[in-house]
């Protein structure tokens, strides 16, 4: 099963090869590859469309156009280094989040945590979560990543 899993994966990835998001490309080709993003965000003269796969899939690609609707770059965010520039140091709020990462898998909260806490899905060596802890007031006071434990199979 892992063999048939990993070719149906490769020939994925064959197929989204040919639609590689490269520098210097216009809006209008990232359109016409990659379809209608889930978001459309502008900040600091950035145009940045977001596609995400949330809330069941594991992957957001960012990509960020100029002022004259040029790629600058594309990229996968949901990984361990795009999670290690989330600044902790209380200056980080909600829409500093949805700009990084769009929106959440899902919300939650719990007793011993007063706030909101984001939930992405992502993939590593396996199925993951990175959880993005609020305060009352929205602004991003910890954050953490673990195993996906309900998609894992239970040990016979």
């Amino acid at each position: 099963m892992r063999r048939f899993a990993f070719a149906v994966f490769s020939l994925l990835l064959l197929a989204l090869a040919g639609c590689a998001i490269t520098p210097g490309m216009s809006r209008d080709e990232v359109l016409s590859s990659w379809g209608r993003p889930t978001a459309e965000l502008d900040r600091n003269g950035i145009h940045r469309l977001q596609y995400s796969r949330q809330p069941m899939g594991q992957s957001v690609v960012m990509v960020d156009l100029d002022a004259n609707g040029r790629v600058l770059q594309s990229r996968e965010v949901l990984k361990p280094s795009e999670f290690a520039k989330v600044d902790l140091s209380g200056s980080t709020t909600r829409a500093d989040i949805l700009w990084a990462f769009g929106p959440p898998a899902k919300v939650d909260g719990v007793m011993s945590w007063n706030g909101d806490i984001w939930s992405y899905r992502w993939r590593d060596t396996e199925d993951m979560w990175f959880w993005v802890y609020f305060d009352p007031a929205g602004v991003v006071r910890r954050v953490q990543q673990g195993p996906d434990i309900a998609i894992r199979p239970f040990p016979r």
